[in-house]
């Protein structure tokens, strides 16, 4: 699996914000198969950061209802990454 294929993209919420500001932790929409190592490597390589710990976690799907017609969304993942201290946020987290 390419590195650009284990993160999909970050996530950002109020609760994110406040993790990355005063955790220095970063939350990633991840691929489903990718364990830990996975995550740690793809994180240290493409920002450039000391990664300290990684946590995962899986959202469920959602049953969803059109009329009569039923879907469910896929399940995905999400991992809490935390850096080193003294590491350097990305930029692009910078303002958000």
């Amino acid at each position: 699996m390419r590195l650009t294929e284990v993160i999909r993209r970050p996530i950002i919420t109020e609760k994110t914000t406040v993790i990355r500001e005063d955790e220095r932790t970063l939350v990633f929409q991840v691929a489903k198969d990718a364990n830990k190592i996975d995550i740690r490597r793809a994180v240290e390589q493409l920002l450039g950061s000391k990664v300290v710990s990684v946590r995962t976690s899986v959202g469920h799907g959602k049953t969803k209802r059109q009329g009569r017609y039923v879907g469910r969304r896929p399940d995905w993942k999400k991992a809490y990454v935390k850096l080193r201290e003294g590491e350097k946020l990305p930029e692009f987290l910078q303002g958000a």
